[in-house]
This record gives C-alpha cells, structure tokens and sequence, in this order.
C-alpha cells in the first residue's frame, strides 16, 4: 500500500470522528435529530479526509524531500548552521529588544528572530565553499580535497547517453586528456537499454553501439570507470537527472548533446563537449597557406570540387572538378565558421 492510501484511510476516519463530534453537539440542541446530525456531518468529514488528507500531508513531505535533494549535502549544513548562528544572535538581542516600550518590545524580538535566521542562512550558504575549504585547510588530519575528488587528484565526470553511443569518448579517454572517474548512472544505463531494445532498427544499433563503447571504456585502463546507482528522486528525465546530480556532486556533465549543454550551462553546471572539444582541436588554416587534398566529388557551383580534410573539414576548390578523383596542392583563399562546422575555399595551386 502507498503511503498516500494510508493518509487517505487515517485522514478518513479521523475526520469522521470529528463530523460526527460536531454532529452530536449541534443536533443537541435539536430534539429528535442528533443521529441524522451525526451522520451527515461524519460521512461528509470522511469524505473530506478522503480527498484532502494527501495534500495536507503526504504530498507537502514529498515536496519538501524533492526540494531538498536537489541541494547538496554542503549546502545543507552550511543553512542548518547558518541557521543555528542567525538564532543564537536574535536570542542575544531579544532581551534588550524586549524592554523598548510597547508595542516595539512585543514585536520587534519576533521580527529579530525572523531576519537574524535569514541572514544565517544566506550568509553561510553563499560563502560555503570558502568555510570548508578553510575547514579542511584548519582541521589536522583532513585532506585539502573535496569530496568528490578521488585521492589520486581527479575528479567525478558524469557521462551522457549522447555521448556513449556517439564512440568519440574512447578515443578521447585513450589520449589521456580526462583527469579524474567516467561516472555512468543507473539511470544513463536503463536509457541506453530502451534504446537497444528499441523495434526502430536504427536506434537498436545505437543504443547496441554505446553498449559496446562502455565495453570498451572499461576495457581501457587509462581513465577508471564507475557504475554508480545513484538517483534522483521525483525526477522522470533522464537530462534533468544529470543536472541536479551534477550540482550535488560538483562534476561536469560530458555530452554532446546541445539542448543539455544549455540547461547545464544556465544552472551552473559545468559542460564538457565533445563537439566544441573536436571543433578546438581543428588546424588553424590562413588565406595564403598550400593544402593537399583529395578531390572526391563535384560542388554545387560550376567548376568546383570538393575534399575533405582528415578532421571532416570541407574542403570546396575552385576549378576542381576537372581533377576528380585526384590528390592536389591547392591555396586557402577563404575559412568560414558557420553553424555546421568549418568550411574551407581554396583554388588550385599554378
């Protein structure tokens, strides 16, 4: 049974109770109608009890639960002891505060204890990174690294469904430029999963080819992977998972995925990309600089060719379509950056 189902049966009889308590004392001064007073008022209270029990008590516990999970554990006991502190001043200042002449030594001791508690609360929450960290650095015996930074100087990052089944992250675990732990949900597994089990043939394959890139990852020993059944409760995405877990852990989110780059980027997550990693790593070209490329195909304007550079980078020559099939030296006259990738326009070298 859920617990709203029991709130339901609890807030049903308890509110019938009371019905028929107040039916009683109204039908008393009534001769002849206690018992019809009785009833109604109870069946109504148990109707009553019935529908609005949830709402007064299980749905505000799970609310309150959903709000807290989203904040981390620092950030919690930085507002409980913010929260201490605030009323330990408002209860320094109550005393004085209370012999002002009425009516500001009634109100203004209540008033203190609500701003004093609020300002705890917003001053040690807003400056928590620098009081653990001072922790740390004071406290004998405590390592200088946070948390969720393994001993050997790495970090947590978290891997996106997107990004498993695109395949470039092995090879980019390969050239040892990721510090720290693959972290991989239960959740990001259960995903990847559907996908593989999908009756689309084209997603079956992607989902059984991210199934094979984890494969490979923990097959890799130059970064360490995990498989974490860490969730986040009241929370159906998948994408909105990884943010909120992201922000409880302190890790970047590693994607390639661009409306959850944006939805990272605006919570303050920090966002590994592998898209912007791959556009970074592109060669610098200048107007002026000889090129050799294969001329693989014929472009959309009269006379052009076009070749593709070992990173995918466009290559569009002018007067190359005499030379299909060919390998040329050509010149850079022109770089574009669109929204797509980079093109490059280039003639033939004389």
């Amino acid at each position: 049974m859920s617990a709203d189902f029991i709130a339901r049966i609890l807030g049903m009889v308890v509110f019938a109770a009371l019905g028929v308590y107040w039916g009683i004392g109204l039908g008393g001064s009534t001769e002849g109608k206690v018992e019809l007073y009785a009833v109604v008022l109870g069946l109504v209270g148990a109707l009553m009890g019935l529908v609005l029990t949830p709402f007064l008590t299980t749905r505000p516990v799970r609310a309150v639960r959903i709000l807290l999970g989203r904040f981390s554990a620092q950030t919690l006991v930085s507002g409980l002891v913010g929260l201490m502190a605030g009323l330990i001043v408002a209860v320094l200042l109550a005393f004085p505060i209370s012999l002002l002449p009425s009516p500001f030594g009634d109100v203004l001791p209540f008033v203190g204890v609500l701003l004093f508690s609020y300002l705890g609360v917003a001053v040690f929450v807003t400056r928590q990174n620098d009081i653990f960290s001072a922790l740390r650095f004071n406290l004998p015996g405590r390592s200088t690294e946070t948390p969720e930074e393994p001993a050997d100087g790495g970090r947590a990052i978290l891997l996106d469904t997107s990004v498993i089944i695109d395949g470039r992250i092995v090879d980019i675990a390969r050239t040892g430029f990721l510090f720290g732990t693959l972290l991989i949900t239960r959740f990001v597994l259960n995903e990847l999963q559907y996908i593989a089990d999908s009756a689309d043939s084209l997603r079956r394959q992607r989902g059984r080819r991210g199934m094979e890139v984890l494969s490979e990852l923990q097959k890799d020993a130059t970064v360490p992977v995990r498989i974490t059944d860490m969730d986040v409760e009241g929370v159906r995405e998948v994408d909105d998972k990884l943010v909120i877990l992201a922000r409880q852990l302190r890790a970047p989110i590693l994607t390639n995925d661009y409306n959850l780059n944006r939805i990272a980027e605006l919570q303050g997550v920090p966002v590994l990309n592998v898209n912007e990693l791959a556009n970074a790593v592109k060669s610098v070209l200048l107007p002026g600089e000889p090129l050799r490329v294969n001329i693989i195909q014929e472009g959309k304007e009269s006379g052009q060719g076009v070749g593709y550079l070992d990173d995918g980078t466009m290559v569009v020559v002018e007067d190359g379509r005499s030379r299909l099939n060919d390998q040329v030296t050509v010149t850079v006259t022109k770089v574009l950056q669109t929204a797509a990738g980079r093109m490059i326009f280039a003639r033939l070298s004389e």
